[in-house]
């Protein structure tokens, strides 16, 4: 629960954009990351990556927009996002610590940490939403270049695959944990 806690950023800078302006949509959603990563400190939790990366990318974007000649059209901002996620997801697969073990390690007891069925299953939910993220930004980059493609086409494809990575989530973890029960129900005593 709290990783999707975690995306409330994402979700409110998605919401905003088609009710109001992207510099409002960024401050609002810098606002909602800076919360989020926020509640984790005083909590006494870990300073998630995904968390503290999307209050950069945001704030970083609307200090862009508040200084840049040109501002960015809302699918331009919707790109920049989507690569600055899909950085974050790459990153922590690339230095071994997928986004998502840090969510995992608080939801379950400290024994568990280690085990290599729990690692493995962090990288995969890293990898669906690495996915995920990236048929968004390939849905987001279609609408920029190819406008003759319907808008509700792309905007099926981003909610398809944030979706999916969601459901994958919630569904993937309780499989291996029902396998690992499976596991220990039939070993000789």
């Amino acid at each position: 629960m709290a990783m999707f806690f975690t995306l409330a950023p994402f979700g409110t800078f998605a919401a905003l954009t088609m009710l109001s302006t992207v510099q409002i949509s960024l401050a609002a959603s810098a606002a909602v990351a800076f919360a989020v990563f926020g509640w984790d400190v005083v909590r006494g939790r870990s300073v998630k990556m995904l968390a503290t990366g999307a209050f950069v990318l945001f704030a970083a974007l609307l200090a862009y927009h508040q200084v840049a000649d040109k501002a960015l059209s809302p699918t331009e901002v919707r790109i920049a996002v989507d690569c600055g996620m899909l950085t974050i997801a790459l990153t922590s697969l690339a230095i071994r610590f997928p986004f998502t073990l840090q969510y995992a390690r608080e939801a379950v007891e400290p024994e568990i940490h280690q085990q290599p069925r729990f690692i493995r299953t962090s990288y995969i939910l890293t990898w669906v939403w690495s996915g995920a993220i990236a048929l968004m930004l390939i849905a987001d980059i279609v609408a920029v270049y190819w406008p003759s493609i319907p808008v509700w086409t792309c905007a099926a494809i981003v909610f398809a695959a944030r979706n999916s990575a969601s459901l994958f989530t919630q569904w993937y973890p309780k499989k291996v944990m029902a396998l690992v029960a499976a596991e220990i129900s039939t070993k000789p005593a």
